[in-house]
């Protein structure tokens, strides 16, 4: 198809800056997650980022014709995702109570595998003998991070290995909405459902914040939601295959800020988990771009 019969163009300089911008955003948004997490609980500081998310949310709602982006022909799908998208950023947030910040994000990064292993029980998905490896591969790097059986772990170490699970169950939930269903539609879900059971819990060990606390906890979701935001325009801008490799600078800014805001240099055993788990990712990526090629060709 040539460029005057319509066809998007990917614009790869484009996309790629854009989500570089968004991964810094996202580390930024974590860093001060964990700041935060010293004084307030992870339910609270979640509920003070989605009552951000879902305000910006609402805002471009009201111009749009009020609620009728909430019509979904798939409310179980959706409140499925949401769940599994709240539940991935309090585990995530709990986690950063008790783990370095670049040691949280390396273990987060095993999402990939998970949602593979997902997409062959609930999508029926046929997943050849290298994917499989290359998921072995990045389990073996979180291992390596986590180190279970020595002195160094903690249960809490696996708080960002359920985070991954969950998010990965919302990646599959996303995949089985029907063709027609709106992002916009699906951002407000997962924003409303949300917000509603973080509402929920929020009696439970909750505090009043100090006028701090409650800028930084809206600070947090201001920045991951224009975040976000970055995402789905890059995503848009170039191919998932193109910009899946850059994904991992995340493992670089998260540790930076580690290193600066919290003294927090990660160790050796830490950099080769997180070297095995890119690798891991890395291939993964590869092996979906030469699928897609092969089915295109294959028209």
């Amino acid at each position: 198809m040539s460029e005057g019969d319509g066809a998007r163009r990917d614009e790869p300089m484009r996309g790629i800056p854009l989500l570089l911008v968004s991964i810094t955003l996202f580390s930024i948004s974590d860093a001060l997650a964990k700041k935060l997490g010293e004084t307030l609980p992870p339910v609270e500081i979640a509920w003070l980022r989605y009552l951000a998310f879902l305000a910006l949310t609402l805002l471009p709602m009201m111009r749009r014709g009020g609620l009728a982006v909430a019509r979904t022909r798939a409310p179980g799908l959706q409140v499925l995702r949401a769940l599994g998208v709240v539940g991935s950023a309090v585990l995530f947030i709990t986690a950063l109570r008790h783990m370095p910040l670049a040691e949280a994000t390396a273990v987060n990064f095993v999402a990939p595998a998970f949602v593979t292993a997902l997409s062959v029980v609930f999508l029926g998905e046929r997943v050849g003998w290298r994917r499989w490896t290359a998921i072995a591969v990045g389990l073996l790097g979180m291992l390596i991070i986590l180190r279970p059986g020595s002195e160094v772990f903690t249960p809490a170490a696996l708080l960002p290995v359920l985070s991954s699970a969950a998010w990965a169950a919302a990646v599959i939930a996303t995949r089985r909405m029907p063709a027609g269903e709106s992002p916009a539609t699906t951002l407000f879900w997962t924003a409303a459902v949300g917000f509603v059971v973080l509402t929920l819990l929020l009696p439970f060990g909750a505090r009043v914040p100090t006028a701090t606390e409650l800028g930084l906890g809206l600070l947090i979701g201001l920045v991951s939601s224009v975040a976000q935001w970055l995402v789905v325009l890059a995503y848009r801008a170039a191919p998932a295959s193109v910009l899946a490799p850059f994904s991992y600078t995340q493992l670089l800014t998260s540790g930076l800020l580690g290193a600066i805001v919290f003294g927090a240099l990660p160790d050796g055993w830490t950099l080769l988990g997180a070297a095995v788990i890119a690798a891991s990712g890395l291939y993964t990526a590869h092996r979906e771009r030469v699928r897609a090629r092969a089915t295109t060709q294959g028209r």
